[in-house]
């Protein structure tokens, strides 16, 4: 089977936990992600994000849904003032320690793991909003961060 590029949707940032949450959605579905999914993973994402240290409370998540029965929840959050703090969940998936093949029902990961190729072009993007925004300005604006998503389209083909 080709390689193919999925569908990239970017909802609105919400607020969870005293922290501002920018989201990208990443699935070959074009009706986007299933909301049950979506529900239970923001259920579990309290618990991926890091006690405040200072730093202007922000992260940014990856939910993909898998070709399988898989649907993974990717948190990345910023600390230390330019360091992403990572932690992530995933459902359906027994081969990392999902109970069962039930893309609702998400459980913490403790692997080393922060991405397939499909979820990691956010991150490029975000590590220059934050360095735009955030560090370079005389002073730091979270609104423009939060402003400044990646575009809606395609997980890459981008160029």
């Amino acid at each position: 089977m080709a390689f193919t590029e999925k569908l990239l949707r970017v909802p609105s940032p919400i607020e969870m936990s005293g922290r501002h949450i920018k989201r990208y959605h990443v699935t070959a579905d074009p009706a986007g992600i299933d909301p049950e999914v979506e529900k239970a993973a923001y259920a579990i994402l309290p618990e991926l994000l890091p006690e405040p240290d200072g730093t202007p409370p922000a992260t940014f998540v990856v939910l993909h849904r898998g070709g399988d029965d898989g649907a993974y929840l990717n948190a990345y959050s910023w600390v230390w003032d330019n360091v992403l703090r990572f932690g992530g969940a995933a459902a359906g998936q027994p081969v990392l320690g999902c109970p069962d093949d039930d893309p609702t029902n998400f459980v913490r990961l403790d692997r080393s793991l922060i991405g397939c190729v499909w979820e990691l072009p956010p991150i490029l993007h975000e590590r220059d909003a934050w360095v735009r925004h955030m560090l370079a300005p005389g002073s730091p604006d979270l609104d423009a961060y939060l402003a400044d998503s990646l575009p809606e389209g395609t997980t890459g083909d981008r160029s």
